[in-house]
């Protein structure tokens, strides 16, 4: 464990469509977080329009730093340390995100930690709220499971910031798939938490839909499921869909894959720890499996920490600044900066 020198860190993330700042002590307690979301305008698009994004961006970045800042009841000259999001995402979102952290990096004369969008992710594990007991820090080392619209991957880590990727997804990401597969069952977006909403009312058993375990690696792959659904659907040949059982199914055979080649990744290299991070991990069947498993213990953040926010980002930058890992003005944005 890394004894972190007393530190307040102020984060901004502009990965994709929202934007966030917020402030962290001591890599932990959590003083202040604004996330103002984008949702309801790109609802009418089916899904995130990426020009859009970076508009809004634009709009709101600096209103939410100032929230921020107020909420936690701090100035700028009581930070440390400015950290963003450099990668990956939509480039014309991080540069936004990016250049604002430098802008402010420069005028205070604050150091710059540039930070990967995957690993804040994983180190909203370690917040807290400030005033609340700390919860247990996880230990290594640990298995970490990245489940996302544009990223499912396992990573073994056995010290901060180290991380070997095991497998990954070798098509569609398992929140893509949630998206596509709400789009083929006429549920509004975002695909999430429509296709849970309706899978409430549905039967996981009443089609067997396949699970791709692709054995002897710990790769993901989704694409055959989603085709699989939609195959399903023309069967139907223009009767009306069995939504809430289609989605249930579909649903059920995801939390599987995920769940079991977690674990089994977790036995094989004989982990302390399991952490499950990304804006899958709201999806209550998956929490409900892994904390249901008394194998390993396990750390889901709160539901506000699953979907993209600042807390993460300035997580994982008070560890990178307490281990001096700093960038200059020159950093660059990385879209698709993987963590291995």
């Amino acid at each position: 464990m890394i004894d972190l020198p007393p530190a307040r860190i102020l984060a901004i993330e502009t990965s994709c469509d929202e934007t966030a700042a917020a402030v962290i002590e001591n890599g932990r307690a959590l003083l202040a977080s604004t996330v103002a979301s984008q949702m309801d305008i790109h609802a009418r698009y089916g899904g995130v329009y990426p020009e859009v994004a970076a508009r809004q961006h634009v709009l709101s970045i600096l209103p939410v730093i100032e929230q921020t800042l107020a909420q936690a009841h701090l100035a700028l000259s009581d930070i440390n340390a400015i950290a963003a999001t450099r990668g990956p995402g939509l480039a014309g979102s991080l540069v936004v995100g990016l250049n604002v952290a430098k802008g402010l990096a420069l005028g205070a004369g604050l150091p710059l930690v540039g930070v990967n969008h995957l690993e804040g992710h994983i180190y909203s594990a370690w917040v807290y709220n400030d005033g609340e007991p700390p919860a247990p820090e996880p230990q290594f080392p640990l298995m970490a499971l990245l489940v996302s619209g544009g990223h499912t991957e396992l990573n073994l880590m056995d010290a901060h910031l180290s991380y070997k990727r095991l497998g990954a997804t070798l098509d569609d990401a398992a929140g893509e798939a949630f998206d596509k597969v709400a789009r083929l069952l006429g549920l509004p977006y975002p695909g999430g938490p429509s296709v849970q909403k309706a899978a409430e009312e549905g039967d996981p058993t009443a089609f067997k839909f396949p699970r791709a375990w692709l054995e002897g690696t710990w790769n993901f792959s989704f694409s055959g499921l989603k085709t699989a659904v939609l195959k399903e659907s023309k069967r139907l040949d223009g009767r009306p869909l069995p939504v809430a059982d289609l989605a249930a199914s579909f649903q059920a055979a995801v939390v599987d894959v995920l769940f079991n080649k977690t674990l089994n990744a977790a036995r094989e290299f004989n982990v302390r720890q399991i952490v499950v991070g990304g804006g899958v991990s709201s999806n209550k069947p998956l929490r409900d499996a892994f904390l249901a498993q008394a194998e390993f213990p396990v750390n889901i953040p709160r539901l506000s920490l699953c979907t993209d926010n600042a807390a993460m980002i300035a997580a994982a930058g008070s560890f990178r600044y307490a281990l001096g890992h700093t960038d200059g003005l020159e950093i660059d944005i990385l879209p698709t900066w993987p963590l291995s």
